[in-house]
């Protein structure tokens, strides 16, 4: 079972032999592709083979490049992610309306009581009214409680004058790590046959990530409390660095510890059978102990 995410942070040539990526570099340096989980090539210094990208995308690896300021800009997402895709993406595009709505219902309500979860670990009183957020949730959330709560969330979490569109250090950290779970069920939607493109909640046509924004909105609060440990005052590498430690995190889901890559790939699994069989019931969250 792949594990390891692997950065690569300087200049360096990669290519692929015999069942492993190798790194050439001041040394080189081989690791077995079926070890590792996300490959994060975070300096543009970095050259590749072809025949390691295939390799890669054969074993369903996460690939995600970073640009000249080694933030997270693009990843590599294979055309085929099983065998029997054309048969997914066409129970996908007819997915009804009622289902999708049942199913972003329970999402959004998922993460706005995760939110209030966190508020309630730091000894936060708002975490009081996103319990009342989360009872006054309508299908499809058609009031938009997910956005109230979301100003409500912030600015227990960082203060009042926090803003998201703000540049700095602390929103620096939140993007990178919602950047990593986007990226992450990107791969999952793609390796259980069905597109990225087509969401539940989510259909900006300038998006090709509607349907892992959808599915990310639970997770996100893991990000949060990561940041809210870290409170940098800047955003680096060694940053950086530890905002990838979420995905060895340990989380709770359908009575056993998984870490969070695992957890995503259970709960995305949940979600697509709860779309195809049309039972919300059947989607298994996460619970997160400190």
């Amino acid at each position: 079972m792949s594990w390891r995410t692997v950065v690569i942070a300087n200049s360096a040539k990669l290519d692929y032999q015999m069942g492993f990526i190798v790194v050439r570099s001041a040394e080189t340096v081989k690791i077995h592709i079926d070890e590792i989980e996300t490959l994060i090539i975070e300096s543009t210094a970095v050259s590749l083979t072809a025949a390691l990208l295939s390799e890669l995308t054969k074993k369903k690896v996460k690939v995600i490049f970073c640009d000249e300021k080694r933030n997270p800009s693009s990843e590599l997402v294979s055309y085929y992610g099983c065998h029997d895709t054309s048969a997914k993406v066409r129970n996908q595009i007819v997915w009804t309306d009622g289902i999708k709505e049942e199913v972003w219902t329970a999402i959004v309500s998922e993460k706005i009581r995760n939110q209030a979860r966190h508020l309630y670990d730091i000894g936060k009183p708002e975490a009081a009214m996103l319990d009342q957020y989360v009872a006054e949730i309508e299908l499809g959330d058609a009031t938009n409680r997910e956005g109230h709560a979301a100003k409500v969330y912030f600015n227990a979490l960082f203060g009042k004058d926090f803003t998201r569109t703000e540049e700095n250090s602390i929103n620096a950290a939140l993007n990178y790590g919602y950047s990593l779970l986007l990226s992450t069920f990107n791969r999952e939607v793609v390796s259980n046959g069905y597109i990225t493109q087509l969401g539940l909640f989510h259909d900006n046509m300038f998006n090709p990530f509607n349907f892992a924004s959808d599915l990310m909105e639970p997770f996100r609060p893991i990000v949060d409390r990561k940041v809210m440990k870290m409170m940098p005052e800047k955003f680096e590498h060694e940053e950086k660095m530890e905002m990838l430690k979420i995905l060895q995190d340990e989380v709770t889901i359908g009575g056993r510890n998984e870490y969070v890559s695992n957890a995503m790939k259970i709960y995305t699994r949940s979600v697509l059978d709860a779309l195809n069989d049309k039972d919300v019931v059947l989607i298994k969250f996460y619970s997160y102990e400190l």
